[in-house]
């Protein structure tokens, strides 16, 4: 069945960095886009990075461009956070998440906290 796993998070202070990993299986994980999602207390979840299957091609949301950075590893089927110049107001749970078909998965979350 489709396993999403995540890891990598923990506490940071701000200006610090973590990466986030996503260890995927029970799927062609080659052939589908990844993304992963942050959600904070008390709000929605929201997209924070996507890249398609080959890779080639990324999105994120407008308050992480040029801090966040999201890649993978087909060969290890594994998509990543680089999450650089954190601040406060990126602690969340983060998650992992993929579509097949018309059914979204979603792996446990990883709690980043961003604090001093």
């Amino acid at each position: 069945q489709v396993q999403l796993v995540e890891s990598g998070g923990g506490l940071v202070q701000p200006g610090g960095s973590l990466r986030l990993s996503c260890a995927a299986s029970g799927f062609p994980f080659s052939t589908y886009a990844m993304a992963w999602y942050r959600q904070a207390p008390g709000k929605a979840r929201e997209l924070v990075a996507a890249i398609t299957g080959a890779g080639g091609n990324t999105n994120y949301a407008d308050s992480v461009k040029g801090r966040f950075t999201i890649s993978r590893d087909n060969a290890k089927n594994t998509v990543y956070l680089q999450m650089n110049n954190l601040k406060p107001e990126d602690t969340a749970v983060y998650y992992c998440t993929t579509v097949l078909g018309v059914q979204p998965y979603w792996g446990q979350g990883t709690q980043v906290t961003v604090s001093s």
